[in-house]
């Protein structure tokens, strides 16, 4: 914590009115095992300090992993200079926010960092033997273990001080199957914040076998997807992506204020856009932090803000964006702790977390028995959606018609295509499934690739068009 103070005092002796500093470490270790072949193994170290200050009504961000006293003055002059170069028309403020001192961490029940390697890679390889056991025809086998342990310390000139602890495991696998020459593919991602016991719950190698016999049914019983007007039954996983796609995004304040149209994109919803109706009464879309063992889960953001639940749209209507202080300051609010960034050698920009649809009450079955003609998509292979996150689709893996309240036989290739409004104003039973998987979120320039989760309960979808 000295160097962060250090490198906070010394940008304000240099004239910063406002300064911050984070110095962070990052211990990765992942690997990839390829049709049952260790393909890759990487393991490694990366440390330093980034500092940002606010000078002259301007933003300038320094960052060196070097932890010399002369290299932080360094980049402390270097941010300087790039805000007071910047030379800006309108003059950037921050939403006042309350200095706090804290120490936060995730626990572990086993370590991550206790966990020999070879140990891990046997976890993996014993599943895709379970999965060989099957006798499918299978082109394809790509499983990614991968962890990291995060150790942050934050300062800022207001009087913060916050040190925290963050140790994560993820799980990505991708598989390819084969009927003659039809194809069935699936991805799924999985996240976790703690130890090594998030491993089992999972139960992986059930979950991977359950998609493989759901695949291997889709290819050699599935049948066209009908076409037109009709319900969706829509899985956690399409609820998720649909959370995470067509209101996350369009909700971050810099999208919305225009400030990423030249990198991630825009938003279909103005400024002034709170209170607009986006959906249905029944539909409420959070963004929250504080999940419990989510991959994306955190106390504080990266400016030094507590974090907590961001209502997104809340009975239909838009009722906040996702806020750093610079665009709080901006719409005159206040940051709800939405600033995140990958690293110490990049700033801290507006970010989502973990976005997903709140549960409600009804049953899946429940669901499906009042429909009388439409599909059940379970869950989702592609999506696609355009830079105002208004025109979407999303594609499904897995995927039944329902005839007059029954799961019938898979159905291949449902597609719904439609815009943010009319997918989630169609939405007229929420279950209570929850259920999460991970992702990663990729925003700005230089390009940041962050952990987030992204879930929901099955949601019902009346009279949407499929194609």
């Amino acid at each position: 914590m000295d160097l962060v103070g250090f490198a906070v005092d010394y940008a304000r002796s240099k004239g910063a009115t406002y300064a911050e500093a984070r110095l962070e470490r990052q211990e990765p270790e992942n690997f990839i095992l390829k049709n049952g072949v260790l393909d890759a193994l990487y393991v490694g170290h990366d440390a330093g300090i980034g500092v940002r200050v606010l000078a002259n009504g301007a933003l300038g961000f320094a960052a060196t992993n070097s932890f010399a006293k002369s290299d932080i003055r360094a980049i402390v002059d270097d941010a300087i200079k790039i805000a007071k170069a910047s030379r800006r028309k309108s003059k950037i403020t921050f939403a006042q926010e309350d200095a706090i001192t804290m120490n936060w961490s995730v626990p572990e029940e086993r370590k991550l960092s206790d966990v020999p390697v070879e140990e891990k890679i046997e976890e993996i390889q014993s599943v895709d033997r379970d999965l060989m056991g099957l006798k499918y025809k299978i082109a394809a086998r790509y499983f990614n273990l991968s962890d990291n342990r995060i150790d942050k310390y934050f300062a800022n000139s207001e009087g913060s001080r916050i040190h925290s602890f963050s140790p994560r495991l993820r799980v990505f696998y991708f598989l390819t199957l084969l009927d003659g020459s039809n194809v069935e593919q699936t991805s799924r991602n999985y996240g976790w914040s703690g130890g090594w016991e998030g491993i089992r719950t999972w139960d992986l190698s059930k979950r991977v076998l359950e998609e493989a016999r759901s695949m291997r049914r889709s290819l050699t019983e599935g049948k066209k997807s009908p076409e037109g007007k009709m319900d969706l039954v829509a899985g956690p996983q399409v609820a998720g992506i649909a959370s995470h796609e067509s209101c996350g995004h369009p909700t971050e304040a810099d999208r919305v204020l225009g400030r990423e149209a030249s990198q991630a994109g825009k938003s279909f919803i103005p400024p002034e856009g709170v209170g607009m109706k986006v959906g249905s009464e029944i539909v409420t879309v959070v963004d929250d932090p504080l999940v419990e063992h989510a991959i994306a889960y955190y106390q504080t953001d990266d400016e030094g803000v507590k974090a907590r639940r961001r209502y997104l749209y809340k009975e239909g209507r838009v009722t906040e964006f996702l806020h750093n202080r610079e665009t709080a300051a901006a719409l005159r609010t206040r940051s709800n702790g939405a600033a995140r960034a990958v690293n110490y050698n990049v700033e801290a920009i507006v970010r989502m977390a973990n976005t997903f649809v709140e549960p409600k009450d009804h049953s899946v079955e429940e669901m499906i028995e009042g429909v009388k003609f439409g599909v059940y998509m379970k869950s989702f292979m592609e999506w696609n959606i355009d830079d105002k996150r208004y025109n979407a689709k999303y594609a499904g893996r897995e995927a039944y018609l329902i005839e007059n309240g029954e799961v019938k036989h898979p159905v291949r290739n449902t597609i719904v295509e439609l815009t943010t409004p009319t997918f989630w104003t169609a939405v007229d039973a929420v279950g209570k499934d929850l259920d999460f998987e991970a992702g990663f979120c990729g925003k700005s320039d230089p390009g940041q690739a962050l952990d987030a989760s992204l879930g929901g309960p099955t949601i019902r979808l009346r009279n949407v068009h499929l194609r």
